[in-house]
């Protein structure tokens, strides 16, 4: 009986997809990607830059998911390659926003191209319905960690 009672409560194998479905992604996108001279962090950062203009070092590090010392790391590479600019905050002079310089602009282009290409084939097969029930659902997944993680009490 002891048995049933383990194995009614044992996980559905959910988290251990999602945790393969990342690792294959990572490797493909990758893959995708680094014809053009990109690493996944470095696109990922670029396209944060992208979406919200400007930001300072530890706003991308945070909506990059990566350490401030990561970032900063990250960021020196870029600066160099001519990817992003710095400027001071002209009412805060300490201040120092980050955007994309022209380069950078043209490569996150070609970056966004190349991994809708990729997604396109990731998600061949499926409807557009059903593709909007997938992003829905990893959507929903998202969210759900996200306020688990602040208030480890909301369900």
């Amino acid at each position: 009986m002891k048995s049933r009672e383990i194995q009614s409560v044992s996980p559905s194998g959910i988290a251990y997809l999602v945790g393969h479905l990342e690792r294959l992604v990572r490797r493909r996108l990758l893959e995708t990607i680094s014809p053009l001279g990109l690493t996944i962090q470095q696109y990922t950062a670029l396209a944060v830059l992208g979406a919200r203009g400007q930001l300072s070092n530890a706003q991308l590090a945070e909506r990059s998911l990566v350490t401030p010392q990561s970032a900063n790391q990250l960021v020196k590479g870029m600066e160099k390659r001519g990817w992003i600019e710095r400027s001071a905050d002209p009412s805060h002079g300490r201040i120092i926003h980050l955007h994309l310089a022209p380069k950078g602009q043209a490569l996150l282009k070609e970056a966004h191209a190349a991994a809708a290409q990729f997604e396109e084939g990731m998600l061949e097969g499926l409807t557009a319905r059903d593709r909007q029930r997938y992003r829905e659902y990893l959507s929903g997944s998202v969210r759900a960690l996200s306020l688990t993680s602040v208030d480890p009490t909301v369900t």
